[in-house]
C-alpha cells in the first residue's frame, strides 16, 4: 500500500513550533527520566546527561545538569525479564530518591520496530511508582513512530517505510521474527493484546489516530480524560509535528490531573520536551571537547540485521585502506578457543590502530539457540567478549574515536569496554538517527563515541559516519560534512 493512499482519510499535519512545547514544560519544572533500553535511544536529542550507572549519586549529578530530560542507560533490552524487572524497579526508586523535591515523569524508551520488553517495564515503573511515591499511573501512552529511520502509525498500525511510497506492516518485516522479543500483529492494540497475553484487549485499548491528534491538545486530553488503572493508549504519528502536537495534547491531559507513563520510540522525547530537531555536527564541533589521538578509529559492528549487514559491505567498499578484524562467533562458546580468540583479536585490532582505522565484526553468520532465552544468552556472550576486547585495546592504545553499530553492542562498549559512566549527548551524526555521545569521566574521556542502532541508516550511512569523524579528528576541522 502507498503512504498517500493511507493519508488520504486523514487530515493534514498542522504546524506546530517547538517552543510552544518547551514552554508547557517550562510551567511544570518536569524532568523526564528517560529508561533506555539501549543506548540508541540518544540518537534524536542533543544536549542532554546520560548515566550508564544509576546509584543515586549519579542522579544527582544527572539532574544538576539543568536539562529537561535525563538518559539512563538501562540495556534491559538484553536481558532477560527477571533481570530486566530489577533494575528497572532499582532505576525509579533511585531516581526518586534523588529526586529532592523535583517533579519527575517517567519513559520507557524502546525500539521503533517494536522489540523489548512490553509490558513488562512500563507495569515495573508504575509499580515502582506506586510503592516509593504512592502515584498511581492513568494512563500508559505507546508511541513507537520514529519519522526519520522511516517508522510511522496511521490509523493504529505500525508501518516501516519502504522505497516508492510504499508502507510494509512491522509485523511482515525481518524485526518481527526476532529470536526474543517476535511478535506476528502490526495493528498497535491487537500488538498490546499478544504481547499482554490478553491481560489488555484489543478493544480496550484507547486508539488516538491522526484525527485527533491533528485535532488540537484539547481533543487528546478529551480523548484520554476517563483513562485509569494505566490503561494503554497508543497513538499515530508521521511527522515530527504530529509528535509535536501529541505533546501539547499530552502536557494539557496532565494540566488536568492525569498521570501518565510513556511507552516510546527515539524522537518522542525530543518533541515532548519541545527541542528542535538538531542538524548533525559538523567536524569543527566534533573537535570541540575532543582529545584527538594519532592512530586510527575503531569501528565495532555487532548488529546482525540485514540494514547493518549491507552498511558493513558499503563501508569496507568506501574504505579498503581499514583493516578489518573478524571476531568468529562459533569460537567463543567454548573454551580455550574463545580465550584465543580474545587474545587474537586484541592484537589485530591494536595493530591495525597503527596503521589507521579498524572495522572489528562478528562473524555474519548468526548463532541462534534453542530457544529465546538460549538465543539471548548467545548475544549477550558475543556482546560481552567485545567489550573485553574494547576494554584490553584501550589500555594498549588510545583510538581517535569509538563507533558501535547495534543496540547491545553499544551498550556494553560503552558501560563496559569504555567505562563511561556519565556522558552528555552532543547530538546526531546523521539526521535524527546517530548520536553522538562525550564521555565526561573514565579513560575514555575526550573520545568522541558514536552510538548507531542496527536498524537505521541508507547502505552508505556507516561509510558516512566514519568518513566524517575520520576527517573530523584529521587536519581539516573546518565545519565539512561528508559528500552523499
Amino acid at each position: 500500500m502507498l503512504e498517500a493512499e493511507v493519508l488520504a482519510a486523514f487530515p493534514p499535519e498542522v504546524e506546530i513550533s517547538a517552543e510552544s512545547v518547551a514552554a508547557s514544560v517550562a510551567e511544570t519544572g518536569r524532568i523526564l527520566v528517560v529508561l533506555d533500553d539501549d543506548p540508541t535511544g540518544t540518537q534524536s536529542v542533543a544536549d542532554l546527561p546520560v548515566l550508564t550507572s544509576w546509584e543515586v549519586g549519579d542522579f544527582r549529578w544527572a539532574l544538576s545538569q539543568g536539562a529537561a530530560a535525563v538518559y539512563v542507560l538501562t540495556n534491559t533490552r538484553s536481558l532477560d525479564a527477571e533481570e530486566a524487572r530489577r533494575r528497572v524497579r532499582e532505576v525509579v526508586t533511585n531516581a526518586l530518591l534523588a529526586a529532592d523535591g523535583v517533579d519527575l515523569g517517567f519513559v520507557s524508551r524502546s525500539d521503533s520496530t517494536l522489540r523489548g520488553h512490553f509490558p513488562l517495564e512500563p507495569e515495573v515503573i508504575a509499580d515502582a511508582l506506586r510503592a516509593a511515591a504512592d502515584i498511581s499511573i492513568d494512563g500508559v501512552v505507546i508511541v513507537p513512530a520514529f519519522p526519520d529511520a522511516g517508522r510511522i502509525t496511521i490509523g493504529g498500525t505500525h508501518y516501516v517505510r519502504a522505497e516508492g511510497g510504499r508502507l510494509i506492516p512491522v509485523a511482515r518485516t525481518e524485526f518481527a521474527q526476532d529470536a526474543t522479543f517476535g511478535f506476528t500483529r502490526s495493528n498497535l492494540a491487537e500488538y498490546v493484546e499478544e504481547k499482554s497475553a490478553g491481560r489488555y484487549r484489543a478493544e480496550d485499548v484507547v486508539v488516538l489516530d491522526l484525527t485527533v491528534i491533528r485535532g488540537g491538545a484539547a481533543a487528546v486530553a478529551d480523548r484520554i480524560d476517563q483513562v485509569v488503572d494505566a490503561a494503554p493508549i497508543v497513538s499515530d504519528a508521521v511527522t515530527e509535528n504530529d509528535l509535536r502536537a501529541l505533546a501539547l495534547g499530552l502536557a494539557e491531559a496532565e494540566r488536568r490531573g492525569k498521570r501518565l507513563l510513556y511507552r516510546v520510540g527515539p524522537p518522542f522525547v525530543r518533541a515532548r520536551i519541545g527541542q528542535r530537531a538538531r542538524s548533525p555536527l559538523t567536524r569543527a564541533e566534533i573537535l570541540i571537547g575532543a582529545t584527538p589521538a594519532a592512530l586510527g578509529g575503531v569501528i565495532v559492528v555487532g548488529s546482525h540485521v540485514g540494514q547493518t549487514t549491507r552498511q558493513l559491505q558499503e563501508l569496507n567498499r568506501r574504505h579498503p585502506q581499514a583493516t578489518t578484524v573478524e571476531l568468529e562467533v562459533p569460537a567463543l562458546m567454548e573454551e580455550p578457543t574463545a580465550g584465543q580468540e580474545i587474545a587474537r583479536v586484541v592484537d589485530d585490532v591494536v595493530s591495525g590502530l597503527e596503521a589507521g582505522d579498524v572495522i572489528l565484526h562478528t562473524s555474519r553468520l548468526l548463532v541462534r539457540g534453542g530457544d529465546a532465552a538460549e538465543s539471548l544468552r548467545i548475544a549477550r556472550t558475543v556482546s560481552a567478549v567485545v567489550e573485553e576486547v574494547m576494554r584490553r585495546v584501550l589500555q594498549e592504545r588510545r583510538p581517535r574515536f569509538v563507533i558501535a553499530k547495534g543496540g547491545i553492542t553499544s551498550s556494553d562498549v560503552a558501560t563496559r569496554g569504555l567505562q563511561i559512566r556519565h556522558a552528555m549527548v552532543r547530538g546526531p551524526m546523521l539526521p535524527g538517527i546517530v548520536s553522538l555521545w562525550e564521555p565526561v569521566d573514565g579513560p575514555a574521556q575526550g573520545i568522541p563515541y558514536v552510538v548507531f542502532a542496527g536498524n537505521v541508516g541508507d547502505d552508505s550511512a556507516l561509510a558516512d559516519v566514519v568518513h566524517t569523524l575520520s576527517g573530523a579528528l584529521g587536519d581539516d576541522p573546518t565545519g565539512g560534512r561528508p559528500a552523499r
